[in-house]
């Protein structure tokens, strides 16, 4: 370990872009602790902190949300707007064909950018209206210039944010958004540390024991997930070429248990915002039986078991989604039959693709229950702990378990190109 550190700092190429990316982040940091003025900052920590599905928006923004900074919404609305082009991608055509075309590629990315920016604007509005209808007199009531302002500041820090992460994903040392939401994750650890630290005594030592325990566990259960394939076999037949002959080789073909990441509690996320959202501009409505069902959608939301049920069921389901948007069984079977490849014992072409979907779907339900699994895990730990500041946040163990293993193989790649650059 130290040896690979000692060779990572005397390369300087490498060195510059890890010091750059450090530095990318405390400006992160920096701007999520400038406030939009007005607004009572503490009582915000501590409503977010009671608030379940705010709780996970304030993961993804990197504690911005809570601090109502000039970043307040992250890279939300970044990610969203990528999240509609891959959904386009599989309803039109034309943007199918441009996602397999790197010039096309970098015209959907553009296209990114620009979607980001009114949904910026909507969700900051959205968000205002929000924290203004629950969080009573912590966000007063604002003026149509501070409106203007609010709303253009927000706005401005998504876009600013999403350049950061850019000019962090060029240095190929980790991908920029993700390195953002966990600089986010583990900023906020020292604050939970102290928060746990506050309110402990001798009798909650059991319960202590527990927790450590079980986020042990779960770490360890996110490293094997994050890191579990199922190897295909794959082997190419001979071919002779004048007086060469090619081929003759067997490899593998690596299917990822987990290929979804944390796309599908993103997506689930969105879903679950939603009516509550909604239902909050209809609280004051004149229509009696209007107030009435938003109060209904409001509690229902709020109810745990309730909660915790259809968060499962939305992770679970949108795993196998967007798995079915990003892997082609059918055009992974052409490949193979293209470059003189097949599985031993299956045909090539149409039976190859049906044996891989089959191998993908068995795979798959593990990756499913375990994403949603995580996704639910403080609302199982906090009867077990019988706090609410002993709770292991699994979203937010999978984000940075899966960030740090990406970011060491990214490091590792480029240790080994200079390798065989000095050769």
């Amino acid at each position: 370990m130290l040896e690979k550190l000692e060779k990572i700092w005397k390369t300087r190429d490498l060195r510059n872009s890890i010091l750059f990316v450090l530095t990318m982040l405390v400006m992160f940091r920096i701007a999520a602790h400038v406030p939009i003025p007005g607004i009572n900052a503490q009582g915000l920590r501590e409503f977010f902190g009671q608030n379940q599905i705010l709780g996970l928006l304030n993961i993804f923004s990197g504690g911005g949300l809570e601090n109502f900074s000039i970043v307040m919404l992250g890279v939300g609305p970044y990610i969203t707007a990528s999240i509609i082009f891959q959904l386009l991608a599989m309803i039109i055509p034309s943007l199918e064909a441009m996602t397999k075309d790197p010039v096309g590629q970098q015209k959907i990315n553009q296209y990114t950018r620009i979607l980001t920016i009114p949904l910026a604007l909507l969700q900051g509005y959205s968000f205002i209206n929000l924290l203004q209808k629950q969080a009573g007199d912590l966000i007063p009531a604002l003026s149509g210039a501070q409106w203007l302002t609010a709303m253009v500041t927000i706005t401005a820090g998504t876009v600013f944010l999403m350049w950061l992460g850019e000019l962090i994903s060029e240095r190929k040392i980790g991908n920029g958004i993700s390195l953002l939401i966990f600089a986010g994750i583990v900023s906020a650890l020292p604050a939970k540390v102290q928060q746990i630290l506050a309110v402990f005594d001798t009798s909650q030592l059991v319960n202590l024991l527990i927790f450590v325990a079980i986020a042990l566990v779960t770490i360890a259960l996110v490293v094997v997930i994050t890191e579990a394939q199922r190897n295909i076999p794959v082997n190419y037949a001979k071919r002779i070429r004048g007086n060469k002959m090619y081929g003759g080789v067997s490899t593998h073909l690596p299917l990822r248990v987990n290929m979804a990441g944390v796309i599908p509690i993103i997506f689930a996320i969105s879903l679950i915002l939603f009516p509550p959202m909604i239902a909050q501009f209809f609280v004051n409505a004149s229509t009696p039986w209007l107030q009435t069902v938003s109060h209904f959608i409001i509690n229902l939301f709020q109810n745990q078991v309730f909660y915790g049920a259809i968060y499962f069921i939305l992770v679970f389901a949108f795993t196998y989604f967007y798995t079915y948007i990003i892997f082609h069984p059918v055009q992974v079977a052409e490949n193979l039959q293209k470059q003189g490849g097949f599985i031993p014992g299956i045909r090539p072409g149409r039976h190859t693709s049906d044996y891989l979907q089959q191998v993908v779907n068995r795979i798959m339900l593990a990756g499913a229950l375990f994403l949603a699994v995580i996704a639910i895990l403080p609302i199982i730990i906090q009867p077990l702990t019988g706090t609410q500041t002993l709770v292991v946040g699994g979203t937010s163990l999978l984000i940075v378990v899966a960030v740090v293993i990406e970011t060491v193989k990214q490091i590792d790649s480029q240790l080994t190109m200079r390798d065989y650059e000095g050769l």
